[in-house]
């Protein structure tokens, strides 16, 4: 952060930074924020988000709460720094690969691993980008990996973005399995199985054709990876426009979504009830789509008990 930013920071942001001087009294010298975020990760680690509190977290290193405040004085402000401990910095190594498809890949496996190892992290609430030191590291790794490319400043950040998360989503889903894992002592292959089966029981060919061919395919129970298959495939799109681009092919126009422009809209009581009306006729349709398939199947099944009818 540079010395001369009058920036007026949250106070966990500020801590992060360390332009935030600590407390000049407190219970016993032995206390620091660093202290405090390490036994708040601890907690996360062993029981999840919803388990750290300042009572719980000053509990366990032997203080009252007031004492943790003068250090880190809200739950949110705790919560930044433990994002930030938990992310660590990105491997250097990577610096060292050759190829920004393969350096990206090692970052994306990378932060996967954070996820599995800290799957609180999952929990946080999304409510911006986290200007912290180490998240920018990652972010400042990943943008390195594309500077010899042709791609421009914006496009190396909607990269980077993506890298970020595909790496969430794909760790949300590897830590879920890992919880069921956990919680109910089955194999990853005990889960698969018992996935495959509930599919195998349930999806119809009549309600679900495309579904049930994909189950009778034995996707469910395939070794692939369809998440790494995704990643690759983005991959490879992006090199495509990379070659396209240093072949003298025009850029992409990067036309926006309305999506952030029609949050006032969505937020609105009349459009909320219009919504609500859809919904309510999509789920009618679905219902009556689900008796037409009903009366075909009970033909059929009186066309094969009498034949000749």
């Amino acid at each position: 952060m540079t010395e001369d930013s009058e920036l007026d920071l949250p106070r966990g942001v500020a801590l992060a930074w360390g332009v935030s001087a600590d407390p000049q009294r407190g219970p016993k010298r032995e206390m620091s924020v660093e202290k405090i975020v390490d036994a708040a990760v601890e907690l996360a680690d062993a029981d999840g988000l919803g388990a750290v509190s300042m009572a719980a977290v000053a509990a366990r290193l032997g203080y009252t709460p007031m004492s943790l405040y003068r250090y880190v004085s809200a739950k949110d402000d705790l919560i930044v720094l433990m994002q930030e401990s938990a992310t660590g910095l990105p491997p250097a190594a990577v610096r060292e690969i050759d190829g920004w498809k393969e350096r990206l890949g090692e970052l994306f496996r990378a932060q996967i691993e954070i996820y599995l190892r800290h799957p609180w992290m999952l929990d946080i609430p999304i409510s911006g980008s986290p200007a912290t030191p180490n998240s920018s590291a990652w972010v400042d790794m990943t943008l390195e990996a594309l500077e010899e490319t042709p791609l421009d400043a914006e496009e190396r950040l909607a990269v980077t973005l993506m890298v970020t998360g595909h790496a969430h989503w794909y760790g949300a889903v590897l830590a879920g399995y890992s919880t069921v894992g956990r919680t109910t002592g089955m194999t990853p292959a005990q889960i698969t199985a018992r996935e495959a089966a509930l599919y195998d029981g349930l999806i119809s060919p009549d309600e679900f054709p495309a579904l049930r061919r994909a189950v009778d395919a034995g996707v469910f129970l395939s070794d692939s990876d369809p998440f790494v298959f995704g990643f690759e495939r983005i991959l490879d799109g992006i090199a495509a426009y990379i070659d396209a681009l240093a072949a003298g092919g025009a850029r992409s126009a990067g036309a926006a979504w309305a999506v952030l422009e029609d949050a006032d809209v969505a937020a609105d009581k009349k459009y909320r009830e219009a919504q609500k009306t859809v919904r309510e006729a999509e789920k009618a349709l679905r219902d009556a789509q689900k008796h037409q398939r009903q009366a075909l199947r009970d033909a059929r099944d009186r066309l094969a008990r009498h034949p000749g009818a």
